[in-house]
């Protein structure tokens, strides 16, 4: 329920911002645990402070023109919303995707600010991307795509300034094909103004797996407060992507059974005794770049691939939506409910529905938002800037080690300020909250800028 006081704020949002369903949603989904807080400290509604976090600093809108394989011109547009840099230089990733809209780059760029300040690390939230889509061209078309897109968003760049990252549809390759334009651009080898990058050319280890191993850690840190973990449980994972395949590696670490997986074609579900094939997995997303029927296909009887249907209907014990956004309604969570899931932990950005969260609060599920659970990603990239920064280049075991300790204290940081505000386990308002408040506490530090 809004607060009263709050509700002319969201109202000035939606008349601002026409249209931009998805950034509506993560607005009112944060200011919903606000009111608490403004009942507590008043003085965070004065100076328009809460107004000025809704409204980027700078919005970016920019044509991509680049020439295919045929020789015909194609025209895509390019976004980089700079959200907030109250923390330190604006810092997200970038989305090449035909669903990427300006509305779509605010609600990811909104979501961004919290969960790069509940990480404590020393960096702002933005976002960006395009509606060109990577499948189904030749590496030398993403290149041209990439090295044009470049060419306009690097004015905007810097590693004191805008750090973006890869996202949907931006691998470590779309990062090497910019970095290289960045590059020529300004004749620096600026290695910290972009994170993502191969190990051999400033990259970071444990960056490539991170949101996955980082989403993994928050919820076993969730388990935990119930004397519980993954040991023995079957776990859902929804994509087949980055995240969602290093989710699965780290599950199996810590002795859980992913049985089923999916992609924008349908799931697939393999409940043996050892789950989904994560190396044959690999080898048909990462290498081949193929879809889970395919896996479904090279892996026989065992395997059930379910054409269009729903992850969720599967039974399982932790749930974790790793694809994209809004991907598990309400009714799916009520399906889960219903099967027994005990745990959520969000490893895309704002993949639940807003009636999703509320079922999973009311039925005393462990839940884990995204911009909280997936936040490991971003602090590994913050990792890679320091080792950008210093020359230097940490092992894959200490840089891990970092990340866990960093996700078990953004877990920690989130139970005790839902706590604090008399809502114990209600990670969503601990998560809100937590980020709002750091943010809000430098904002009000630099004045009214």
């Amino acid at each position: 329920m809004l607060d009263e006081k709050l509700e002319p704020i969201y109202a000035d949002v939606l008349r601002r911002n026409p249209g931009e369903d998805e950034f509506h949603q993560a607005v009112r989904e944060v200011l919903d645990s606000l009111g608490a807080v403004i009942a507590k400290h008043p003085d965070y509604a004065e100076g328009a402070l809460i107004e000025r976090i809704c409204e980027p600093e700078r919005q970016i809108i920019f044509r991509v023109p680049w020439v295919d394989d045929k020789g015909r011109v194609q025209i895509n547009r390019g976004f980089r919303v700079q959200f907030n840099s109250a923390l330190g230089p604006f810092k997200g990733g970038l989305r090449f995707h035909p669903s990427v809209l300006l509305g779509t780059v605010k609600f990811l760029g909104f979501e961004q600010v919290f969960k790069n300040a509940l990480t404590g690390m020393p960096i702002g939230g933005g976002k960006g991307g395009s509606d060109f889509d990577p499948k189904g061209r030749s590496e030398g078309e993403i290149m041209r795509f990439c090295q044009s897109f470049m060419t306009e968003l690097a004015r905007h760049l810097g590693e004191y300034t805008d750090v973006p990252a890869g996202d949907i549809g931006v691998g470590q390759r779309e990062i090497g094909f910019m970095f290289g334009q960045y590059k020529r651009i300004t004749n620096r080898y600026e290695s910290g103004v972009l994170t993502g990058k191969g190990l051999t050319w400033g990259g970071s280890r444990v960056r490539t797996e991170a949101t996955g191993y980082g989403a993994v850690y928050f919820v076993e840190r969730m388990l935990r407060t119930r004397k519980q973990g993954f040991e023995g449980k079957k776990v859902l994972v929804s994509g087949a992507g980055n995240v969602a395949i290093y989710t699965i590696e780290k599950v199996r670490q810590l002795g859980g059974r992913v049985i089923a997986c999916s992609d924008s074609n349908g799931y697939v579900v393999e409940d043996t005794a050892t789950g989904i094939d994560l190396e044959l997995l690999k080898e048909i997303k990462e290498k081949k770049r193929g879809r889970v029927a395919d896996y479904a296909a090279a892996r026989g009887a065992s395997a059930l691939f379910v054409p269009g249907g729903r992850i969720w209907d599967v039974p399982a014990d932790i749930a974790m939506p790793s694809a994209t956004q809004n991907e598990l309604n309400g009714q799916d969570a009520r399906t889960l409910v219903k099967n027994g899931v005990i745990a959520v932990g969000e490893g895309a950005n704002m993949p639940s529905t807003p009636e999703a969260v509320r079922t999973f609060l009311d039925a005393g599920v462990l839940f884990g938002p995204g911009k909280a659970a997936n936040a490991g990603g971003v602090a590994t990239s913050a990792l890679e800037m320091q080792q950008n920064a210093s020359r230097d280049s940490w092992t894959f075991e200490a840089t891990e080690q970092r990340l866990a300790v960093i996700m078990h204290s953004i877990h920690d940081r989130c139970a005790e300020m839902a706590e604090s505000y008399g809502s114990p386990g209600n990670y969503v308002l601990g998560a809100n909250v937590a980020g709002f408040v750091r943010v809000a506490e430098a904002m009000r530090a630099l004045g009214v800028v």
